[in-house]
């Protein structure tokens, strides 16, 4: 890798410092980039234990309600502030870079011509290799697996992602419409919806353990703790739902709404589905 790029790495976390820490860990060469890491309200000490075992990373304090994309918003904002990057990273805190993964995602993005891109590294399941977990989908919501070169795609998880400057300069950061959930596949749809694309890693970057059946659509729970679920920051979140579809399926959203429903109402047909 080129070593006057300037590469900031982005993360937010809450209570899950082995994570954490085993995350950080994992970044080749992690001296070589400036790491904004968010700690959003935790209990278990992890600003002091990554402080101590990672002194070079910068943590900035969240409220606790921050969640995924408050978290994110927050690290990057930081990040602008600072100095001007060449690229930032996304990366969660459950997902485990390969070694040299972060030169291999650039040398993805190096090897296509169009520059308002941005590169989704491809995970794996930490428990069963070789079986996509996160990364990218197609227009058909199938996972895009790698083929030895990148791939275009559309839905994009915000697992392990690289985005240029010049995509920023072109559509911003995460929007400030969404608390958890979906702020990864409407950052991806805006920049498709601006002339951008979103291409996939050549090969698995990285693991992740992929999540189960969500609560507010999972049979094993009452239709209480579903709607709860439904409703919450974390869970579905149907207000924000709603706006995310109203705002890039504007033709079909009320019947997705629907849909959403029967899933809450009816679970038994959603993992069929």
């Amino acid at each position: 890798m080129k070593t006057n790029l300037k590469i900031a790495i982005l993360l937010t976390c809450h209570n899950r410092v082995k994570n954490t820490i085993q995350c950080l860990k994992k970044i080749s060469n992690y001296t070589l980039y400036d790491i904004y890491l968010v700690d959003d309200g935790s209990t278990d000490n992890t600003s002091f234990l990554v402080k101590k075992q990672l002194p070079f990373v910068n943590i900035i304090q969240g409220s606790g309600n921050l969640f995924w994309n408050g978290g994110m918003r927050k690290a990057w904002d930081t990040a602008l502030k600072e100095k001007e990057y060449n690229f930032y990273i996304w990366l969660n805190d459950d997902t485990y870079l390969y070694e040299n993964a972060i030169d291999n995602i650039i040398n993805d993005y190096n090897s296509i011509e169009k520059n308002t891109i941005i590169i989704s590294g491809l995970c794996e399941d930490h428990m069963n290799s070789n079986k996509f977990s996160y990364g990218l989908r197609d227009h058909t919501y199938k996972p895009i697996l790698p083929s030895g070169k990148p791939q275009k795609g559309k839905y994009l998880n915000g697992n392990f992602v690289l985005v240029p400057s010049i995509v920023v300069k072109k559509i911003g950061i995460l929007s400030q419409d969404y608390t958890h959930g979906m702020g990864d596949y409407d950052y991806g749809l805006r920049l498709i919806e601006q002339g951008g694309a979103i291409y996939s890693s050549s090969n698995y970057l990285a693991s992740c353990e992929p999540n189960g059946l969500p609560r507010w659509c999972n049979p094993n729970y009452s239709i209480s703790q579903r709607w709860e679920h439904f409703k919450s920051p974390n869970g579905l979140n149907i207000k924000e739902y709603t706006l995310f579809r109203k705002r890039h399926w504007k033709k079909s959203w009320r019947f997705d709404i629907i849909k959403a429903y029967l899933k809450l109402i009816f679970p038994s047909i959603y993992p069929k589905k």
